[in-house]
């Protein structure tokens, strides 16, 4: 058993020895490499793509996440597919070389790794093919879809186009085709300054080489993909980019890789009685808070709903637990998008959304359940309307029966449509008002005759 103590976390492995090099007693790391006997045995296993991805703390120092990855990799979980940590002494030639060498040392299988994927910012690309002569290098499909959105974010481009090439960017994503690429392209010279446009490299969409290492996917597999590396570089981010200290970073890393076993089964943690950490609902920042305040809303809903209330709601609240955005706010509303379609909360109780869940069955959606994740909230009894409390309903099957309709999804559509006109003839001036509502009144009497009175 292998057994290693930083920053007062005792790094435990029951499985044959495993890799953990270390150099200095303070805080700060000059260098680290780590790999458990697992990560060493799944590398062995899937050694033809190599992803690399880098995350960087306060005071500069970089970490480097090795993940396998390509067709034969199917590993759920962010950190399921995580082979090697490494922190080079400097982010230069050398530093980089050392790095790589020792890898290589611990991984025979090195030998056969084919493909490697890197950020559009890793620069020492010489080092890399040097200490990899047979690998291709590629950028890879995630880190540009992550590039182009910083760069649609940093143009402060009209929300309505920058949603549209968001929405665009992520559906190409999904479905890198030479058509939606060469689309996307078009897109992007047609909506950006001229100025502006070297600065996205849109080229990238272009060079079939990339798209032809991730194409494979279908787009449900895509989706899934892109969710899992956008959680894996949260974690990593919110763990080790947050900390001026390497040790502290890499000890919760460790501590939540151990806190969710299914991302990697052969480490464990053990935390030495007088650096026990805090309870986990105390920290708002820490993974296992996120994890309590949703093991909260499952109670409060389950304490607050009748069963069948509480069974939607519960399969609403699954979506957020794997996406969620929170992409705007207002002193009342609070906008909320989780990879489909922007919808308005309302926050004064009973709580209520825009979107069709919540207008059918008038119980907490999908987004509402966002909002009190993200406020680490629960649902309350004000929240719900009275026919959904306890004891009230009958069952599933009589609920979706008579409120799920076509007639209703119609009635959803024209209620929306019609306060959007609403808002639009409210702020526009006099003259323009008089000249929509006359052609709003035609419309209506063509629609129903010129001898009823049609309130608009």
């Amino acid at each position: 058993m292998a057994l290693t103590m930083m920053n007062g976390h005792l790094i435990e492995d029951s499985s044959p020895p495993m890799l953990l090099h270390q150099v200095s007693k303070t805080p700060q790391l000059d260098a680290f490499s780590y790999q458990s006997s697992f990560m060493q045995d799944l590398f062995a296993h899937f050694p033809e793509v190599l992803f690399i991805h880098r995350t960087y703390n306060p005071r500069g120092k970089v970490l480097y996440t090795f993940l396998v990855d390509g067709p034969r990799v199917q590993l759920e979980g962010p950190l399921a597919r995580v082979v090697y940590f490494a922190i080079p002494t400097n982010e230069d030639a050398k530093g980089l070389a050392q790095m790589f060498q020792v890898f290589k040392k611990f991984n025979p299988a090195w030998e056969r790794v084919c493909t490697i994927l890197v950020d559009p910012h890793f620069l020492l690309l010489p080092t890399l093919t040097m200490e990899f002569p047979t690998a291709e290098v590629l950028l890879s499909a995630f880190h540009i879809c992550k590039f182009l959105q910083g760069k649609f974010y940093q143009l402060s481009l009209e929300q309505p186009v920058q949603s549209v090439l968001l929405s665009s960017l992520q559906s190409t994503m999904c479905s890198a085709t030479a058509g939606n690429l060469r689309k996307l392209y078009t897109l992007l010279s047609d909506c950006i300054p001229s100025t502006r446009l070297p600065e996205l490299h849109s080229h990238w969409l272009l060079n079939d080489r990339i798209w032809l290492a991730h194409r494979w996917r279908s787009r449900a597999q895509s989706n899934r993909y892109f969710q899992s590396l956008e959680v894996t570089a949260h974690i990593l981010s919110q763990f080790f980019g947050t900390t001026p200290f390497e040790k502290q970073g890499m000890a919760s890393v460790f501590r939540y890789m151990q806190q969710n076993p299914s991302d990697n089964t052969s480490l464990s943690l053990t935390v030495t009685p007088k650096d026990n950490p805090a309870p986990a609902g105390t920290s708002p920042a820490s993974a296992s808070s996120e994890q309590l305040v949703e093991a909260r809303i499952q109670h409060s809903l389950n304490a607050i709903c009748t069963g069948p209330a509480a069974q939607l709601c519960l399969g609403e609240l699954a979506v957020v637990q794997k996406s969620m955005h929170l992409i705007g706010s207002g002193s009342e509303k609070v906008n909320i998008q989780i990879l489909e379609d922007t919808h308005n909360v309302q926050l004064q109780s009973p709580a209520s959304c825009s979107c069709y869940f919540n207008q059918a069955f008038h119980l907490p959606c999908r987004h509402i359940l966002a909002m009190l994740s993200a406020r680490h909230q629960v649902l309350q009894p004000d929240m719900l309307q009275a026919p959904w409390t306890s004891g009230c309903a009958t069952s599933l099957d009589s609920i979706l029966g008579s409120k799920w309709s076509a007639a209703l999804d119609k009635h959803l559509a024209v209620t929306l449509l019609t306060e959007e006109v609403g808002r639009l003839l409210q702020h526009c001036s006099q003259e323009e008002f008089e000249r929509r509502y006359s052609t709003l009144r035609e419309l209506a009497d063509s629609w129903i005759g010129p001898y009823e009175q049609v309130q608009l």
